[in-house]
C-alpha cells in the first residue's frame, strides 16, 4: 500500500512524523489482533485529530461497522486495496497529489522507497485468497477464494528486483501451495519455482508458508538449485491426530513426519519451522501432551505459538469443549518453553560453521555498529563493525562462533568488519 501511494505521487513519512493521512491495515486472525487493531486506530485519531484515517484489511473487511464507529473517515475492503489513492481522492480526503490508477488486483510490484536503502528482501505476492476450510480460521471469509497471479508477471517483477539490487525475494500468498490451481494444467507451485530459477538470476529465493498437503517428495528436487534457500515453514497447528481432525487439517502425524523426513533427506541444512495452536476446542490434557511430544520429536527449528482464538463465523466457535483461558495460557507457556529449547538446539548445530549471511540492518553500539542478518536457513546472526563499515544488502560468508538468545554470533573477516578482530558483541537485535 505504501508503494501504491508513493507511485501515485504522495510523500511517505516515518513513524512519529505528522501525516495528512493514516492508512491502517487491520488484522483479524485472532481476537487479540482485532483488539490491537482497534487500539491503533484510536491512537492514530488521538495523535493527529486533523488527519484523515483510512482502515482496510481483514478486521475492516469482517466488521466494517465496528471499525467505522471508531471514527475513521473511510473503510476500504480487501478487494479495493489497490485502488486506495483513487478512493481517497474521490472522497476528498487529500488534495495535494494527483493520484493515478494503481496496478490491477492485489499484486503490487516492488519499487524503490525513500527508505535509505534498508530493504534487502522483497516479498513477491503470487497468490491471494484461500479455499481451505480450517474450522478455526476466519481468513477464508476475509480474503475470498484462491486466485493466482500470472507467471509472466511474477518473472517480470523478480527480474526488476534484481535490477534494483535486491538480494532475496520471498514468494508469498495466503495459500501459497495452491498457486496455479485456478490457471489450469501445468501452472502449479512446482512449475512457478522452477521457472523463476530458470528465467531470473536473483541470488536468493525463499518460500513463505506452505501447507504440508500441497507438497510431495518430487517438490524437493527444486533445492538442487542452491539459490532456493533451505527453509520450509510448514504449519502443523497440532501434533495430535484427533485435534487435527477437529481442525479439518488435511494431514496427520504420520504424513507430516514422512514429509519432513523426505525434505531433510533432500535439502542440506534445512530449517523446518511451524505454527502451533494450543487450547483448541476439545483439546484434553492428554491431547496437548501428545501434541507437545510430537513437536519435540520433529525437532522444529522454530515455533510460532498461538493460543486458540474463538472467532465468530467459524465452525470451531460453535464446538463443545471450549478450553478455559487459564488452561490455554498454561499450555502456551509449556509450548513456548519447548520452543526456546528447540531454537537453541538448532542454532548450536551450526556453531563453528561458515555460512552466507544477508546483512540487513544495524544500530549504534559502543563505538561501532551492531549488524543483524539472516542465513539461508533463516538463522538470525549479529556481529559488530566499526562505524564506517556498510554491510547492508551484502551476502557475506560469516563464521558462526557462538549462540545467544534468539541469534548466533557472527565473526567477519577483519577486512570486512573494519577492526582488528572482527569479533561480535553480546547484544542481540530481537
Amino acid at each position: 500500500m505504501a508503494r501504491v501511494f508513493a507511485g501515485a505521487g504522495h510523500r511517505l513519512v516515518g513513524p512519529g512524523d505528522v501525516a495528512d493521512l493514516y492508512v491502517f491495515n487491520t488484522c483479524a486472525v485472532t481476537h487479540v489482533a482485532a483488539r490491537k487493531s482497534r487500539q491503533v486506530i484510536r491512537q492514530m485519531r488521538r495523535a493527529n485529530p486533523n488527519a484523515a484515517v483510512v482502515a482496510t484489511g481483514c478486521y475492516a473487511q469482517l466488521s466494517p461497522q465496528e471499525v467505522a464507529a471508531l471514527g475513521v473517515d473511510m473503510v476500504v475492503s480487501n478487494e479495493d486495496k489497490d485502488r486506495l489513492p483513487q478512493l481517497v481522492a474521490e472522497a476528498g480526503l487529500l488534495h495535494d497529489a494527483d493520484p493515478i490508477p494503481a496496478p490491477d488486483a492485489a499484486f503490487l510490484p516492488n519499487t524503490p522507497l525513500d527508505d535509505g536503502g534498508s530493504h534487502t528482501r522483497a516479498f513477491v505476492k503470487v497468490q491471494d485468497g484461500c479455499d481451505n476450510r480450517c474450522t478455526f480460521c476466519i481468513v477464508t471469509v476475509a480474503r475470498g477464494a484462491g486466485r493466482s497471479r500470472p507467471l509472466p508477471d511474477v518473472i517480470a517483477e523478480i527480474n526488476r528486483l534484481a535490477e534494483l539490487g535486491y538480494q532475496e525475494a520471498v514468494l508469498s500468498g495466503v495459500h501459497l501451495g495452491s498457486y496455479g490451481h485456478d490457471l489450469g494444467a501445468g501452472h502449479g507451485l512446482y512449475q512457478l519455482v522452477k521457472t523463476i530459477l530458470a528465467e531470473t538470476d536473483l541470488p536468493r529465493l525463499r518460500l513463505s508458508s506452505l501447507e504440508p498437503w500441497d507438497l510431495d517428495a518430487d517438490f524437493f528436487e527444486l533445492w538442487r538449485n542452491e539459490r532456493l534457500l533451505p527453509h520450509l515453514h510448514l504449519p502443523l497447528q497440532s501434533g495430535c491426530d484427533d485435534t487435527l481432525r477437529r481442525m479439518a487439517r488435511r494431514t496427520s502425524q504420520a504424513e507430516f513426519s514422512q514429509l519432513v523426513r523426505e525434505a531433510r533427506a533432500a535439502i542440506p541444512d534445512l530449517s523446518v519451522t511451524t505454527d502451533i495452536i494450543v487450547g483448541f476446542p476439545g483439546e484434553t490434557d492428554a491431547e496437548f501432551e501428545q501434541s507437545l511430544n510430537f513437536v519435540n520429536e520433529i525437532e522444529f527449528a522454530k515455533l510460532h505459538v498461538f493460543r486458540y482464538s474463538r472467532r465468530a463465523g467459524t465452525s470451531a466457535a460453535k464446538m463443545r469443549g471450549q478450553v478455559a483461558d487459564s488452561v490455554v495460557q498454561q499450555r502456551s507457556q509449556h509450548m513456548h518453553t519447548l520452543n526456546a529449547q528447540l531454537e537453541e538446539s538448532f542454532r548450536r548445530r551450526f556453531v563453528g560453521r561458515q555460512m552466507p549471511v544477508l546483512w540487513e540492518s544495524n544500530e549504534p553500539y559502543g563505538f561501532g555498529l551492531q549488524w543483524s542478518g539472516l542465513t539461508g536457513n533463516y538463522l538470525r546472526v549479529v556481529t559488530q563493525t566499526n562505524p564506517q563499515a556498510n554491510l547492508r544488502n551484502q551476502v557475506i560468508p560469516t563464521k558462526l562462533v557462538d549462540t545467544v538468545p534468539a541469534a548466533l554470533l557472527g565473526q567477519l573477516p577483519a577486512s570486512v568488519a573494519g577492526n582488528s578482530t572482527g569479533l561480535p558483541v553480546l547484544r542481540v537485535i530481537a
